[in-house]
Parts: structure tokens; sequence; C-alpha cells
């Protein structure tokens, strides 16, 4: 009888590992399939060469895909856990649900965590030193001469990051037992790495999200159509149209030998055109999507910003008086639908800000019109936020889910220093920059007042309404 019960929970344990192993490949699959449209939707057009080259990107295009598809693995890992979570509670004796159980979810976690390694470490690094490479001087040109370099260059960047992290060891932990164990490269010194890595998106993500939070009121404002009050459209469409006509005479009456002029002309042009269109589009649009919509989304913004900062004032709180508040604390899960939309929300907030940011302009991936070298960029950015985003939720008390995996064995998590300051920089940065954002009207107002605007001291020039003319044509003002 014992042999045989054994023999059962072998084939019990065998039968699980298979259902979720394919349950993983099946969601990876579609992440896969969603992630390779999303790239070849951006990706340059020109770059579709049949040669050598077109090998090259087209390596370096699978390798940014899987990359991708990890990220968005890696983002949708907390909901999709606190999904399961609230479902398993609800139907704790459901039959068609027990598949969604502790062990995939954990499973989950740990691929997330492996893959996302394997991505930053290895696939991405060989992808961009693949593109770029042309095979050492005096060897046959070929795939094989740029494979050879591309793994040169690997060794040569693993060995800087080596000394990098000894040096940081040395200064940080100068103790035998933690220089020893840098010697384990798969139980410490990977994860070692991952978490600086970690905590370097934490900080990216404590820059971008605050710009983010208040930058979203600005998208969603150009997305939607915004109230017309005391205006009227047909007039200010006119007055446009009259405008694109007489650049329209200007252009065709310039020489060809003019080229500066002809080009200044065709983007002013450009720039009228979209006005023209935006008129048009806000006088096509009926009157319940102009006066309803438009408030309702805005309140609704309002209403997420303000809660997500609430919950980080009330986790500064409860870290002050209470020690397992501490994202490396008891292991109790506890979900609820309203963190999963507060953390929803900073996962937008967090790439809109990323985009918004100066430093990153140049990285938005334009249509039909992206490098290979802006792709891997882009997915590298990315990865790396996607995987600090469950970790900042968890360090904000967006979410009481606990971190699984390697996720959850940061070392950093456990300094109350560290996650104190924090929250208390996450909540003014945010503070701020709301701030900034509705009362850019205001100051736009007291430096004209005073005689200063000429000075440019207020910086408004990414937002579309106070750098330019607004839909209306009119300028904007208090």
């Amino acid at each position: 009888m014992e042999g045989q019960d054994e023999v059962s929970a072998r084939e019990q344990h065998f039968h699980s590992q298979v259902r979720e192993s394919t349950i993983c490949f099946l969601l990876f699959a579609i992440l896969y399939v969603v992630s390779y449209f999303i790239i070849t939707r951006y990706k340059r057009k020109s770059d579709e060469q049949e040669d050598e080259d077109a090998i090259v990107n087209r390596i370096s295009l699978f390798l940014s895909t899987f990359t991708l598809a990890v990220s968005a693995g890696a983002v949708l890992l907390l909901p999709f856990s606190i999904i399961s979570n609230e479902i398993l509670l609800s139907f704790p004796q459901s039959y068609y649900i027990q598949w969604l159980n502790g062990s995939l979810i954990h499973g989950l976690w740990n691929l997330a965590s492996l893959f996302s390694n394997l991505c930053l470490f290895v696939l991405m690094p060989f992808a961009f030193f693949f593109l770029e490479s042309e095979g050492f001087a005096g060897l046959k040109k070929g795939i094989r001469a740029r494979i050879l370099e591309t793994l040169v260059m690997l060794l040569l960047l693993a060995l800087l990051i080596l000394g990098i992290v000894w040096v940081a060891s040395a200064l940080i932990d100068n103790d035998a037992a933690s220089m020893e164990s840098l010697y384990d490269l798969w139980e410490f010194y990977l994860p070692y790495l991952y978490s600086c890595i970690s905590l370097m998106g934490c900080l990216l993500l404590l820059l971008c999200t605050p710009v983010g939070l208040s930058r979203m009121f600005t998208v969603m404002g150009q997305l939607l159509v915004k109230p017309t009050i005391l205006e009227d459209l047909d007039e200010q469409i006119y007055i446009i149209t009259l405008e694109e006509e007489a650049l329209q005479r200007r252009l065709n009456g310039l020489s060809s030998s003019v080229e500066y002029n002809i080009m200044e002309l065709e983007q002013e042009l450009e720039n009228v055109r979209t006005l023209k269109s935006k008129l048009e589009r806000r006088k096509k649009a009926s009157a319940w999507e102009r006066n309803l919509v438009y408030p309702a989304v805005m309140i609704l913004l309002l209403i997420q910003t303000s809660i997500s900062v609430l919950l980080v004032a009330c986790n500064i709180l409860c870290l002050l008086v209470d020690e397992t508040a501490m994202p490396k604390g008891t292991r109790v899960t506890i979900s609820s639908k309203f963190f999963l939309d507060s953390h929803s929300y900073l996962m937008v907030s967090s790439v809109v800000g990323f985009y918004s940011l100066r430093f990153f302009g140049n990285f938005t991936p334009k249509k039909d019109d992206t490098t290979m070298t802006k792709i891997i960029g882009n997915c590298v950015s990315l990865l790396v936020l996607s995987s600090a985003l469950p970790v900042m939720s968890r360090t904000l008390g967006i979410t009481r889910f606990d971190l699984l995996g390697d996720f959850g064995r940061f070392n950093w998590l456990g300094n109350f220093y560290i996650v104190l300051s924090y929250n208390l920089l996450f909540a003014i940065v945010t503070t701020l920059c709301l701030v900034r954002k509705f009362t850019s009207a205001v100051r736009e107002e007291l430096f004209k007042a005073l005689g200063l605007h000429k000075l440019h001291l207020s910086n408004t020039s990414r937002d579309s309404e106070t750098a330019k003319p607004s839909v209306n044509g009119h300028q904007k003002a208090l």
C-alpha cells in the first residue's frame, strides 16, 4: 500500500508539473505574440534587407521580442497573483480553478526573475553587440565572425561588471564572508547584481512615476475632446483654413534653391493641418462626449492620484509605528481590488513619466521609423522598470501582497531608513509635480504681471497647452 501511495503521489506531482509548465508556456506565448506585433509596428521598414544584416536584424528582433514579453510578464505578475488569490479565496472548493494554486504563482515569480536576469545580462547585451559588430580585422566577414566578436565583447563586459561588483562589495561590506560569497555565482552573485539593478530601477521609478501622475492629465486632455465653452468652432476652422491656404501659396511661390525656408514652411503647414484636424474632430464630437466624458475622466484621474498619495502617506505612518509594514516582513498575503487599481494606475503613469523625461525623450518610439538599436534600448529600459514595479508597489504600501521568489530577497528591502526615505521622497516629489501642474496657469500670469516672462523662468515646454496655442487657437490664459 505504501508503494502504491508513493507511486500515486509521484504521478500526481508529475501531472501537476506538466499542467503548470503548459499554463506558463501558453501565457508566455500570448505575451510573445503581442510583443512581436508591438515591435513590428514601430520597427523601421528600411531595416528589412535580404542579406547578412537582415539575419542579424531578425535575430535581434526575436531577442527584443522575448525581452519585451518578459517585461510584460513582470508587470502583470502582481495583478495576476492578486486576482488568483481573490478567486481562490472566493471559490475554495471549486474543481475548475484548482490550477490557480500557490505552486503556479510561485513558479511564475521564479520564472520571471530567471528570465529577467537572462534578458538583462545575456540576451540584450548579445543583441546590441551582435547588431553593432562587423567582425575582427583579418577574419573572413560573415555571421561567424560577428558572433565571435559579440562573444568576446560579452566576456569583457562580464569581467567589467564582476570587477565593479567586487569593488562595490568591498566598499560597502568589507567582510571576508561576504567576499567569499561572491564566488557563488548562481546563489549570490547574480541575485546581488539583480538587487542592485532593481534598486536603480526603483530610483528611476521615483522620478518617472510622479512626473507621469501629473502628465496623465495632459495626455488624457490630448486624447479626449474638451468642452466648448464660449467658442465658435466654425469661425476658428475658417481662420485656420485661410492660414493653411496662405502657407500653401507661399510654399508654391518659393524656389527649390531656398531649402531651409521650404522645410520651415512645410513644418508650419503640417502644424496648421494638425490643428485643423483637431478642431474638426471637436466639431464632429457629440455633446455627451464633450461635456460628460472629459470632466468625468479628469475627476477620476484626480481621485486615483489622490488615493495613491494617501496610500503612501498611510504607509509612512505604518512604518513609523509598526515593524510588520516593512516590505521584507511577515509572509501574509493580503490583497484587494482597491490596491490592484492603484497598482495598475502607477504602472501606466510610470511608462508615461518615463517617456516624458527629457533625458529619455529621444527613446520614444515612432511608428515604422524606429531603429533596432533604439528598440533594444526601449526593451532594456522597460525590463528594468517592470522588474522594479512590483518592488516599488510593495515598498510604497500600494499593495500588501508579499513579494515572491527572488523579488523578496533584496537586502535593501529590510533597511528601514532606505524604505522610509523612499516613501518620503515619493510623497514629496509627487506633491510638487501635482502642485506645479495645477498652478502653471497662475504662475504664467504672475510672471507676465511682474515682467519676468521674457526671462523664461517658467519652463513648461513639455506641455503643449502652454508652449503653443491651444486647440481653440488662443493662448492658454488664466
